[in-house]
């Protein structure tokens, strides 16, 4: 198992720590299954009352998909469907409104958007950077995006997918446009959001998913159109995949942070 799951009975509060230090904990196609089951299971657990989402090791929060493994996603031909298989891994997506806080530590990427994207709220340690580098490898950034410019400024948001790999948000700048809603020390992430997590999980639990689901509310419908366009976009923007394989192999080592 590439997922860990640690509940405190006291605090009513889960910790899922994606569990791949070793790949910068990258999805593989078996977590991201696990992740959807995961939080489909979480809605019928009423001792769980909120969640934390962290990555293992220290060194990165999440990397996004794992390129070796994504590989064995056959495409359809048609440019008006694609199948992601991480579009099913966040909570909203299972359907569930007990509120996720998300501790960030190290680099967070790509694919990792589709877990912070549905987070009520980050915390990240002075380390975090963000950055999406799919325009760099030829590839279409469209759930990323979208998930993205809902928690940010249309002009950073747009800076951040165009600017591909060459440029990571420092959590510093993250905290000032507010992607980030609490700054910690290197390390002091994961603490900051469960003393967080245990004020909200000790509020009454239908109070709390009521408000979660009414935050969510406010977006749906922009967020829903916005999602529904990605799919064919990316189908007629993307290059080969030979092609970003190509420019993946190739990629420069050096970036900027801002």
């Amino acid at each position: 198992m590439s997922v860990r799951v640690e509940r405190d009975a006291a605090t009513g509060v889960a910790v899922v720590t994606l569990d791949r230090p070793e790949r910068h904990n990258a999805i593989t196609l078996a977590m991201a299954r696990e992740l959807g089951a995961l939080w489909r299971a979480f809605r019928h657990e009423d001792e769980v009352r909120a969640i934390v989402l962290t990555g293992a090791g220290g060194r990165a929060f999440c990397t996004g998909i794992d390129r070796t493994d994504a590989g064995n996603v056959p495409q359809p031909s048609s440019p008006y469907t694609i199948d992601d298989p991480l579009l099913a891994i966040g909570p909203k997506a299972n359907d569930l409104w007990k509120p996720v806080i998300a501790a960030v530590e190290g680099p967070a990427c790509g694919g990792a958007f589709y877990l912070l994207g549905e987070a009520e709220f980050l915390i990240a340690g002075e380390s975090a950077v963000f950055f999406d580098p799919h325009t760099t490898y030829g590839m279409v950034s469209a759930f990323e995006t979208v998930h993205m410019a809902l928690r940010m400024p249309h002009g950073e948001a747009a800076r951040m997918a165009l600017m591909g790999g060459a440029e990571r948000i420092s959590a510093r700048r993250a905290y000032e446009t507010g992607l980030v809603s609490e700054l910690t020390a290197p390390g002091d992430a994961l603490s900051a959001a469960l003393r967080a997590a245990a004020v909200v999980a000790a509020h009454p639990t239908e109070a709390v998913q009521g408000t979660v689901r009414a935050l969510w509310s406010v977006q749906e419908a922009a967020r829903s159109q916005a999602l529904a366009h990605a799919p064919h976009l990316i189908a007629l923007g993307n290059l080969p995949s030979d092609r970003q394989a190509e420019l993946f192999g190739g990629r420069r080592k050096e970036y900027r942070v801002r």
